[in-house]
C-alpha cells in the first residue's frame, strides 16, 4: 500500500509540475531561449529609422511578399536600386550595393527575427487580418538598427490570438504543421 501511495504521489507531483510549467510558459511567466533584443551585425548598415521613419516608406515597399506569402522576404537588390541608382550614390555603403547589383550578386543579410523550425508563421494571414507589422516587429520606424523587439514566444503569440477583437484561431495546427 505504501509503494502505491508513493508512486501515486510521484505521478501526481510530476503531472502538477508539468501543468504548472506549461501554464507558466504559455503565459510568459518564464521565457526560455528566445531572441528578444537580438541585433545581428549586417554586412551593410541599413536604417529602418531613415527609410520607414523619416521617409515614411511602407513596409510592403521592400517586403512585398509579406502580403501574399508566409515569408516577408528580404528585398532583392533591384528594389534597393530602384532608388539608389540616383539617391545617395556617393555613400560607401550604397557603392557596395551598386557593385553587387552590377555583378549580379546579392547581399548576405543576417536574419533578425528567429523562430524555431517547428513553428510555421504566416505573414500573409496576419497582414490580411489587418495586423500591423509593428505589432510583432515593434516600432521599426524608430530603429536605426532593427532588432527582435518581442520574444515571439508561443505564449506571446497565443496571448495575442486570445484577444477577442482578433478572432484568431487557437488550435495547435495554426502554427505547428
Amino acid at each position: 500500500m505504501t509503494k502505491k501511495l508513493v508512486g501515486l504521489t510521484i505521478v501526481l507531483g510530476a503531472l502538477g509540475a508539468l501543468s504548472l510549467f506549461t501554464y507558466a510558459l504559455t503565459q510568459n511567466k518564464i521565457v526560455i531561449g528566445y531572441n528578444q533584443g537580438y541585433m545581428p551585425d549586417q554586412p551593410i548598415p541599413f536604417s529602418h529609422e531613415l527609410h520607414s521613419g523619416q521617409y515614411g516608406m511602407d513596409c510592403a515597399f521592400c517586403h512585398s511578399s509579406a502580403e501574399v506569402s508566409r515569408h516577408a522576404s528580404i528585398p532583392s537588390l533591384n528594389v534597393c536600386m530602384s532608388c539608389h541608382l540616383v539617391v545617395a550614390t556617393q555613400s560607401e555603403h550604397i557603392q557596395k550595393l551598386t557593385q553587387a547589383y552590377y555583378a549580379g550578386q546579392s547581399i548576405a543579410w543576417e536574419k533578425v527575427h528567429l523562430l524555431p523550425d517547428h513553428v510555421k508563421f504566416d505573414h500573409s494571414a496576419h497582414i490580411q487580418a489587418g495586423t500591423s507589422c509593428n505589432t510583432c516587429h515593434g516600432p521599426v520606424e524608430s530603429m536605426p538598427v532593427v532588432y527582435q523587439w518581442s520574444s515571439l514566444s508561443m505564449g506571446w503569440c497565443v496571448n495575442c490570438h486570445r484577444q477577442p477583437e482578433h478572432n484568431a484561431p487557437l488550435n495547435c495546427t495554426t502554427c505547428h504543421y
